[in-house]
């Protein structure tokens, strides 16, 4: 990663399996901007990705248009090959793999967990919803995070 001003350079991944080099601003993402800090070590930034990667795949975030998806018609053409996964097949594993990791974390750091990688609240606004006296909330997920990158695997 390199960073300019308020934007970090980031390779990503796309669902093609293709490496891509794009611009994110750090203000965006509360966990990147706790990463490009130093607040947050790599790993526990790769987890906190993963988890909020799970949260869009399984269409739990709020909608801004209506989705066409469950209207289309059905194609006359060739199917998909049986093993091939569904759209929905994909939705569904990555909720359960988000409960999983939430599960993962347990009743007191997922609160914290959701709000931030998933929801996008940033640290003091999410301590303000849940009570929390200033600055626990970074502490909190810290021990969150670390829950979930051992269930993630990541190194």
């Amino acid at each position: 990663m390199t960073r300019a001003a308020n934007f970090i350079e980031h390779s990503i991944e796309d669902p093609d399996g293709t490496w891509q080099q794009v611009r994110i601003h750090i203000g965006e993402s509360p966990l990147l901007w706790l990463h490009a800090r130093g607040h947050l070590s790599e790993r526990l930034y790769i987890a906190g990705e993963r988890l909020r990667q799970d949260w869009e795949r399984a269409g739990l975030g709020a909608r801004v248009t209506m989705s066409w998806d469950n209207t289309a018609p059905p194609s006359r053409g060739r199917r998909a090959a049986p093993e091939a996964i569904s759209r929905g097949e994909g939705q569904i594993a990555a909720k359960a793999r988000l409960h999983a990791a939430l599960d993962q974390a347990g009743p007191g750091l997922k609160d914290i967990l959701w709000r931030v990688a998933c929801a996008g609240e940033g640290l003091s606004a999410a301590e303000q919803a849940l009570g929390w006296p200033t600055r626990a909330a970074k502490l909190v997920l810290t021990f969150a995070l670390e829950r979930v990158a051992d269930y993630y695997r990541v190194a």
